[in-house]
């Protein structure tokens, strides 16, 4: 059950009502943001609710269930508020959005809480984005366990891996670069296809911290180690750009063995049979070979 205010209550319970909706979004950086749909910032809190952001929420339905919130918000991508490069860059993963509406005629009447979240699948198009709102009751819809595979479910190096990847990371810096996907680095050594798969960190530049995984790895001798990333990073690449890049792991036990010498922390079922060879059997039997 919602609490309110009695002004508040009064308010929304008359014939003419001057109510505004305001967003709070709190970073996992501790950035905070307000944005609200009235025509002029308001303050509230200490945080200022800009109005020229263009946010529109979808409608928000509240009922005494635990089933999932499908509450979306959308807005326009601006240079002074939320920008492309930031929702590429992960800066609003999983932040906290909190949603309530207030009388901007009176703020001292409090506010009434609509919606308090995390911010999910976040999509992009034509400096436009909509941005998933999952609510509270989100996590008990998470399935918990694993599924049996061929493959390894483990990430190179974490604690069910247990490989010390300081034996399989080089560093080198950025050398010529054409676009935010592709760039060559003269000191970076090893066979071609070594680092495919792998992970690239920068260390340095406008990109220090953002990680991505490697789609293709080749070595022109002469020239030196050219990386392919597997997604354009939200910031420009850049000459004297400093980075660390792991090794690649295709997860099948065959690498597992020949490359880290690692079986005994293998995390997959490589021997199990697969839909084939049931399809195979099942014909076989229905014709009546036994």
């Amino acid at each position: 059950m919602k609490t309110i205010s009695s002004p508040l209550a009064a308010h929304i319970a008359g014939e003419v009502t001057t109510l505004a909706t305001c967003w709070k979004l709190t970073r996992r950086d501790s950035t905070v943001m307000g944005f609200t749909d009235h025509d002029a910032d308001l303050v509230i809190g200490g945080v200022t609710y800009a109005a020229a952001t263009g946010f529109t929420p979808s409608a928000v339905a509240s009922n005494a269930t635990l089933a999932v919130d499908n509450l979306e918000v959308e807005g326009m991508l601006s240079a002074g508020a939320i920008t492309e490069p930031d929702i590429m860059a992960g800066l609003y993963d999983f932040a906290a959005i909190d949603i309530f509406m207030v009388n901007y005629a009176d703020l001292t009447q409090g506010s009434l809480k609509l919606r308090r979240g995390w911010l999910g699948e976040v999509s992009l198009s034509r400096q436009h984005f909509v941005a998933e709102v999952r609510g509270l009751a989100q996590a008990l819809a998470q399935n918990i366990g694993e599924l049996f595979s061929p493959s390894c479910r483990a990430s190179l190096g974490d604690a069910r891996c247990k490989i010390n990847l300081s034996g399989f990371t080089a560093t080198s810096a950025v050398t010529t670069s054409a676009d935010r996907q592709h760039f060559i680095a003269s000191g970076l050594t090893g066979a071609a296809g070594i680092y495919t798969l792998g992970l690239v960190t920068f260390t340095s530049g406008a990109n220090a911290g953002l990680s991505m995984e490697v789609k293709e790895h080749t070595y022109v001798t002469g020239t030196g180690g050219e990386v392919t990333l597997s997604l354009a990073l939200p910031y420009a690449i850049a000459p004297g750009d400093t980075f660390s890049i792991v090794q690649g792991c295709d997860k099948t036990i065959g690498t597992c063995k020949a490359v880290f010498n690692n079986v005994a922390n293998f995390r997959g079922e490589p021997h199990i049979p697969g839909i084939d060879k049931m399809l195979t059997t099942a014909g076989t039997r229905s014709s009546g070979v036994v």
